[in-house]
């Protein structure tokens, strides 16, 4: 199965966990709330209504990793991965809108001192109990994103760690409540709202990163390089140039054969680089090749070339005089574009030059007849 034929079923099982963690995160939040009401804990309550919120971001990564992971079609020929890249993106600034409530909401705090009855321990074991979910929901998401290289269950894993702060910043708070240490809260709140706003602004940067086609780093790049120059028939590359879908990478490279190998070979070189890249170099979705016959890097040399059937029009007329040329068929015709120039090789019956004496001389009248004509570097006639 391809990289992105395979992107279906991950997409299936990375829905599967996201739904174990939304029905999770209901049955916690109620529990927060039911709980946080009976102890007397106002912070509880409203840890549990932030787990509540949490479904708005888990029916986005449901619906992002469902429609992310359908397979090309004609709209999409290279996929639907970025559809997960902006869920990401959208996740991102629901922890950065969640970093500064809880920045705000601590700040409130603060300002108004003994606002906060005291609560009971039954509210501090819930906030532990949330806690060894929420770290529980982390892991377990953070090795599925590794397993289907899911950018967007690693940023809801990331997701469910930002909980495990907030929860602790309740169990904190209600321990120096009930210590009278009234304002540790608040004070670790505000540290942990910076934590989750870099997070998310972490997340939302490689999200972007990816939507505007930022490319490998250096060192997958060289490795890239590497497993290209090794395989038989390439001489050099250039052109190399890398992208990002979803979890994975497409690549596209020119690679240098010899100017003599033949459209068959220089298919069979292309394969081999793009086969060896997707079995060597991992996360890589697709491949595409271009065979250069000279380093066309800096300058499109041969672009004012004429075309097969506009050269073989100008040797009709050069070849008028020549008994011989009579035989010529634009298909016995082989052009290498060389240099800004063509080279030429024109392939005749063997009957037409029954000796070597014979074979030299029609190549000189064929050579002669063509000499005035800027674009041909060299005519060569080959005899079979």
């Amino acid at each position: 199965m391809s990289a992105m034929g395979a992107t279906e079923s991950g997409g299936n099982e990375a829905g599967r966990v996201v739904w174990r963690g939304l029905i999770t995160n209901v049955l916690l939040a109620c529990g927060q709330v039911g709980v946080g009401i009976l102890g007397r804990s106002t912070a509880l309550v409203a840890d549990g209504f932030h787990t509540l919120s949490d479904l708005l971001s888990d029916t986005l990564v449901l619906l992002a990793s469902r429609f992310g992971a359908r397979a090309a079609d004609q709209d999409h020929p290279y996929g639907h991965a970025r559809i997960e890249t902006a869920g990401a993106f959208g996740l991102s600034l629901v922890l950065l809108g969640a970093g500064i409530g809880i920045a705000l909401h601590a700040a409130d705090i603060l300002g108004h001192p003994g606002r906060l009855a005291p609560p009971s321990l039954s509210a501090l074991a819930m906030a532990l109990v949330a806690i060894g979910v929420k770290e529980g929901l982390y892991w377990y998401t953070q090795r599925a994103a590794q397993r289907l290289r899911s950018q967007l269950l690693h940023a809801n894993a990331w997701h469910y760690r930002t909980d495990v702060f907030s929860s602790a910043v309740v169990a904190v708070g209600i321990t120096g409540s009930l210590l009278g240490v009234h304002d540790l809260d608040a004070i670790a709140a505000i540290g942990v709202a910076i934590l989750i706003v870099r997070m998310g602004a972490s997340i939302g940067w490689q999200a972007m990163r990816e939507l505007v086609d930022t490319g490998l780093e250096a060192e997958k790049l060289e490795r890239i390089r590497q497993v290209i120059l090794s395989i038989d028939g390439v001489r050099t590359l250039h052109l190399l140039r890398t992208r990002r879908t979803g979890g994975l990478a497409l690549i596209d490279v020119h690679i240098l054969v010899d100017s003599t190998v033949s459209v068959s070979e220089g298919h069979q070189i292309a394969e081999m680089v793009r086969l060896t890249l997707m079995n060597r170099v991992e996360n890589i979705a697709d491949v595409l090749v271009h065979i250069d016959p000279e380093d066309d890097e800096h300058a499109a040399v041969n672009a004012r070339l004429p075309s097969r059937s506009a050269l073989f029009a100008r040797l009709q007329g050069y070849f008028a005089d020549i008994p011989e040329a009579r035989s010529i068929a634009e298909k016995n015709i082989a052009l290498h574009y060389l240099g800004g120039k063509l080279h030429v090789e024109i392939m005749l019956p063997l009957d037409l030059a029954p000796t070597p004496q014979a074979g030299r001389a029609v190549q000189e009248r064929f050579q002669k007849a063509a000499s005035p004509d800027p674009d041909i570097a060299a005519l060569t006639i080959c005899f079979h």
